[in-house]
């Protein structure tokens, strides 16, 4: 299993960002994906999850109606549009899959959220 995530990045409060996790190295159609993320001196915590069809199962209270989790499976990519970004969205985030019961991560990409 290998996830790779893209696009984070500086963006003012306000402002969006898209994250992008190409999987490789299993059946990504076959399996539910999910984002987490980490700040500073916190544990890490899901942010949202997505069934292997598309539909949306799960979603921080903190960002709902703000972030938008999406797939495409011909592409084998999972991604996370962020609108509306507060400084407390501050963190590392990571996609995520859990492959014969094993949980894998990506290596993470920086979003910070500041003027």
């Amino acid at each position: 299993v290998q996830l790779v995530e893209f696009g984070g990045g500086l963006v003012q409060p306000g402002g969006s960002l898209r994250l992008s996790c190409a999987a490789s190295g299993f059946s990504f159609s076959s399996y539910a994906m999910s984002w987490y993320r980490q700040a500073p001196g916190k544990e890490r915590e899901l942010v949202a999850a997505i069934t292997r069809a598309g539909g949306n199962i799960n979603s921080a209270g903190s960002v709902k109606g703000r972030f938008t989790i999406s797939r495409d499976n011909a592409k084998n990519t999972v991604y996370l549009q962020m609108n509306s970004l507060k400084p407390e969205d501050t963190a590392v985030y990571y996609c995520s899959a859990m492959v014969g019961g094993v949980r894998s991560w990506g290596q993470g990409t920086q979003v910070t959220v500041s003027s």
